[in-house]
């Protein structure tokens, strides 16, 4: 694969994945007891369809950098394998919650009743992302792939999630800001990484129309 492809590639797989997990976390907050099954599955499916475009973001961004910058190919590798890690235990994650709420007699709120879930969407999720989000900043700066801006906020995001990793030691109230699975630990940083894969898309589907055949990098702002 071409750089221009690679970079057309990853700006789609990113703003598919960010739009579908946009329309997933306001599911969440609809109602303030258990909600009905409908909702759970539908947010889940929702979530499961953006966790899958996620996955081609990862490995289309590792054959961006290889393409982009060989020597960094160890970069792209290692934000691969830690975008992978994290898909593969929010899937594990989704699937626990869906088979729970599908055997359940009566509605159930899945992010209280499953305690399976609190770590791995929370602490290990955050670690996880933390991981990637290192890996991407740091070959977004090494490459010169992008403006500077996306490589700086992705340092920035990745710093944000190290703070949450030691919210398992606070509780599994959903209501509550830093607990395993309160709103900020999970739903907030959902939102924010979803916000920022949308700008990064953006910005790497639009870099392709501004890379050159020589292989000169986008322009830096």
């Amino acid at each position: 694969m071409n750089e221009t492809a690679a970079r057309r590639l990853t700006g789609l797989a990113g703003i598919a994945a960010a739009v579908a997990l946009i329309v997933e976390v306001p599911l969440y907050f609809l109602y303030s007891g258990p909600p009905p099954d409908a909702n759970v599955l539908a947010r889940l499916l929702i979530g499961i369809l953006g966790l899958a475009l996620l996955l081609v973001f990862v490995t289309a961004f590792r054959e961006l950098l290889k393409a982009a910058a060989p020597a960094c190919e160890w970069i792209g590798t290692t934000a691969f394998a830690t975008g992978l890690v994290y898909v593969t235990v929010t899937l594990v994650s989704s699937g626990l919650e869906a088979g729970a709420v599908i055997a359940a007699d009566d509605p159930i709120d899945p992010t209280i009743a499953v305690s399976g879930t609190y770590i791995l969407y929370g602490s290990i999720g955050r670690l996880l992302l933390a991981m990637f989000l290192t890996a991407v900043g740091h070959g977004i700066t090494r490459a010169r792939l992008l403006p500077r801006w996306t490589g700086r906020s992705a340092y920035v995001l990745a710093a944000v999630n190290l703070l949450f990793v030691p919210s398992l030691f606070f509780g599994n109230t959903p209501a509550h800001f830093y607990a395993a699975n309160g709103w900020a630990t999970t739903a907030l940083m959902g939102a924010i990484l979803s916000y920022w894969l949308l700008a990064l898309g953006v910005s790497t589907y639009r870099s392709a129309t501004r890379h050159t055949p020589s292989g000169s990098p986008a322009p830096r702002h």
